[in-house]
């Protein structure tokens, strides 16, 4: 990795900001009623299903045909507040290994009540999940396809204390 000029990129992100951030006062309303699902890609639907149901507690709520590919499912999770995290398999399709690319997923951020945060970190690691734990409310952890998934112990529009909604 080549070194990067931090005071250069701080003074970017400020300039950014300025340019672009409104104050939450003066700010338009959304277009958008919410995040309807996030899809991501399953290779094996009852292996996923274990996982997010069973070690996640995020209640399977519908599988169905994949209306764009004949013979893949689409299935979906409760992730509370009316959202939802959604899969499709291909079965017959090589779609490769999970890989994080410019544009592709990072991770998925999924906001959990602080008690049940403590308990579903404990189930990943009695399920051998390996996690980083941060600043005492991120647990980070791969899902059984390698995408990485965030479950944060902060309010929906807060992110370690500041205000981001």
């Amino acid at each position: 990795m080549s070194s990067v000029d931090l005071d250069a990129v701080r003074a970017e992100r400020d300039r950014i900001r300025d340019a672009h951030l409104q104050p939450a006062g003066q700010r338009p309303a959304s277009s958008a009623r919410g995040l309807h699902h996030t899809a991501l890609i399953s290779s094996d639907v009852e292996r996923t299903i274990r996982f997010y149901q069973d070690v996640l507690e995020f209640p399977l709520t519908e599988l169905i045909e994949n209306r764009d590919y004949p013979g893949s499912s689409h299935f979906f999770f409760d992730i509370g507040n009316g959202n939802l995290l959604a899969f499709f398999d291909f079965p017959g399709l090589d779609v490769g290994p999970y890989a994080e690319v410019l544009g592709g997923l990072h991770h998925v951020a999924i906001s959990v009540d602080p008690q049940r945060w403590q308990r579903l970190a404990g189930k990943l690691a009695d399920a051998g999940v390996e996690h980083a734990v941060h600043s005492d409310v991120s647990v980070y952890f791969r899902d059984p396809d390698g995408a990485r998934i965030e479950l944060i112990a902060d309010p929906l529009g807060e992110m370690y204390g500041h205000q981001v909604l």
